[in-house]
């Protein structure tokens, strides 16, 4: 029987997203700080004419069949929508990069599912079989959730007060809505 070795192959440690997520800063205040430790809000100075940073250029590249991707469209709503509350600065532009991305991505496979339907054909059999599209989007779908997880949770970390009001990941979907509606 072979023995365990500390070598694992990546295999083990924790992972990205797994376990408890910290509480907010207004919500330990407002419990009466049961940790005892030291609140730290940041002191996030206006920075009122901050330009956005950029985005890469593939967040907008031309598509095969001739579209754009419209990655950098969500970045900017996202960016803008941070810098509103005032955390952009407190949001890696990679991060948001990869949320767009995916985001755009997940809105694509849900247009070719629409447009060539649910079923596909097995290329060796001729049998019908779920379009690869179904999945791939999936899996796009769940990353962009999860990056939205990310960013939403740095928001609550470093606002003073709650936010409730409307959000980007709102209007990702209803960017997809628009797009099956042919809008």
């Amino acid at each position: 029987m072979p023995t365990k070795s500390n070598n694992t192959g990546g295999r083990g440690g924790r992972r990205p997203g797994a376990g408890r997520k910290k509480t907010a800063v207004k919500e330990k205040y407002e419990n009466g700080n049961p940790g005892g430790r030291k609140l730290e809000v940041l002191d996030i100075p206006d920075t009122e004419g901050e330009d956005m940073p950029e985005p890469h250029e593939f967040l907008s590249a031309r598509q095969h069949d001739g579209s754009t991707l419209e990655a950098a469209d969500i970045y900017r709503e996202t960016w803008e929508w941070l810098d509103k509350l005032g955390v952009a600065k407190a949001v890696s532009p990679q991060l948001l990069e990869r949320y767009a991305m995916c985001s755009a991505r997940w809105i694509q496979c849900e247009e070719m599912t629409t447009k060539l339907g649910y079923l596909s054909k097995h290329p060796t059999t001729g049998k019908p079989i779920p379009s690869p599209f179904i999945n791939i989007g999936i899996n796009y779908m769940n990353q962009a959730n999860r990056l939205w997880d990310e960013i939403f949770q740095i928001v609550k970390e470093n606002c003073s007060t709650e936010y409730g009001g409307a959000n980007p990941q709102d209007d990702v979907m209803e960017r997809l809505l628009r797009a099956r509606k042919g809008m």
